[in-house]
């Protein structure tokens, strides 16, 4: 698991490091940039000959890390263009030094000299501002930043997009930040990089160890988390040998209406799937016998009504409740919800059509038992909390809920992100576009619940549940492509992502 942590508490951890390593800002500057060339000359040293590098440095310390990645280069026999721009005629002190090693002929650009041509076969580094930014880029570098973004050029970032904001981007101006196609961060990744408005900025980001403290890193505080596999396969618990069905917990699934009956299907097999030891899934009356055939391994219950929900009985000790796939809201089935969170002490997992009748009875929501785990997409969301300006604004709000209602709140998407009732939010590593399909979030709701019937804790079975439904899709992507997942896919692949975990 990685920290997300804010530029200030980067720069404590940078001044620390320099005190107690100890070692100099220079050489740390010369170990971040070392970095950047070993990750290019991976990527890019077969075809070195037929590329040229144009290096856009600024006059701070991302300009001196972009001066540094210019002498490595070309030291390495790649073609390179460093070009100073001069904003203001001062340079950092370490931007100066790295500009005295340069040692190759570098073009120096400022608002009367400026040149926006980019050659063909080139690829455009941006060492601009990096994290520096506390306001929109206005003027002639942001003229030189749309020339940047309107070439086809590959495009890199060093450490940050020039113009994005670490975290809060609700008063940015959105023209005047590099859209990279890939960004080279040190230490750990920024807040914004895990927001969906800013992901045609940042591109695919990769965040480079640079040797800072790691104790010091380690007692710094941050509410944001990165998740990593590292993390997740210690939540993952062994099955003893001896085990038997009653062992792994009774799950119940409340799941389905005319023409959703695809919904129960997926949220029951995910649930099996994930290795639950008995599944009771109701079901509208005319749905039974769908279900009855498609998964034999089930238990049913069935409504008297026969296309709708409207009742559940909770005679049976249920060990966790999934409700919401495909349910619809009717006034019945809200009546059932309401009964439902009314009467089980224990989380739930509320999905779907289950959060649309709590956005229109919100006096509802503090029936929910605490630790109940929410798994809206942002449509769903947008019904329970309302509008939001910015990506940052939308993740206050999540916070928000789940603080107030003592609720897990699951919102999905890239980077699906986890706010606990503590104010905690852990963002997801895995998943990919693929797994924007029918259903997906249906397979989400039984893995959840799954593990929460065999007794993990709620934040351990979000947190897995997340991990493990976007691992199965990253490797359904690996067969079949992002274009041909389907959500049953995913729900095939998940005995592989298991194994992934555990090997």
């Amino acid at each position: 698991m990685e920290k997300i942590l804010t530029v200030a508490q980067l720069r404590e951890a940078d001044k620390y490091t320099i005190k107690n390593e100890p070692i100099a800002s220079i050489d740390l500057m010369e170990r971040a940039s070392k970095k950047l060339f070993q990750w290019i000359d991976a990527k890019y040293g077969e075809k070195k000959e037929a590329l040229t590098f144009i290096i856009y440095c600024g006059i701070g310390n991302n300009g001196g890390d972009g001066l540094a990645l210019s002498r490595f280069l070309s030291k390495a026999g790649y073609q390179v263009n460093p070009i100073l721009v001069k904003y203001v005629d001062s340079l950092s002190s370490d931007c100066k030094e790295q500009l005295n090693r340069l040692k190759i002929d570098y073009q120096v650009i400022d608002e009367a000299s400026k040149d926006f041509s980019f050659p063909d076969n080139s690829i455009i580094i941006d060492a601009l501002f990096g994290s520096g930014l506390s306001r929109p880029i206005e003027g002639w570098l942001k003229e030189l930043i749309i020339q940047m973004n309107k070439t086809e050029a590959i495009k890199i970032a060093i450490d940050m997009p020039s113009g994005l904001f670490a975290e809060d981007n609700e008063n940015n101006d959105y023209q005047a930040i590099f859209q990279a196609d890939y960004t080279l961060c040190f230490q750990c990744p920024r807040l914004s990089f895990l927001f969906p408005t800013n992901f045609d900025f940042v591109g695919e980001w990769y965040a480079l160890d640079i040797g800072l403290n790691q104790d010091f890193i380690d007692a710094l505080e941050s509410p944001y988390q990165y998740l990593t596999q590292e993390v997740i396969k210690k939540f993952l618990e062994e099955r003893k040998s001896g085990a038997h069905k009653g062992s792994f917990g009774h799950a119940l699934i409340v799941a389905g209406s005319k023409g959703k009956v695809g919904a129960s299907i997926l949220s029951s097999l995910s649930c099996l799937k994930s290795g639950v030891g008995l599944l009771t899934t109701h079901v509208p009356s005319h749905a039974a016998p769908i279900l009855h055939e498609s998964i034999p391994e089930v238990m049913l219950t069935y409504d008297e009504q026969e296309d709708i929900i409207s009742d559940v009985s909770l005679e049976k000790a249920y060990d966790a409740i999934g409700v919401g796939p495909g349910i619809g809201t009717s006034s019945l089935t809200a009546k059932m919800l309401q009964k439902l969170i009314s009467e089980y002490q224990n989380p739930i997992v509320l999905d779907a059509d289950a959060l649309n009748i709590l956005s229109e009875h919100p006096n509802w929501l503090k029936l929910v038992p605490e630790n109940s785990i929410f798994t809206p997409h942002p449509g769903e969301f947008k019904r329970l909390v309302g509008e939001w300006k910015s990506d940052y604004e939308r993740l206050q709000l999540q916070i928000r809920l789940s603080k107030k209602y003592k609720i897990i709140v699951v919102l999905k998407g890239k980077n699906t992100s986890i706010a606990l009732p503590s104010g905690k939010v852990y963002f997801n590593s895995t998943g990919n576009s693929g797994m924007a399909t029918a259903g997906s979030g249906d397979v989400l709701t039984g893995i959840i619940t799954s593990f929460l019937a065999q007794g993990y804790k709620p934040k351990h079975a979000a947190l897995l549940g997340v991990y493990l439904h976007g691992l199965a899709g990253d490797l359904a992507k690996e067969e079949f492509g992002e274009e041909s997942l389907i959500a049953s896919d995913i729900i095939d692949f998940l005995h592989l992502g298991f194994k992934q975990l555990k090997d």
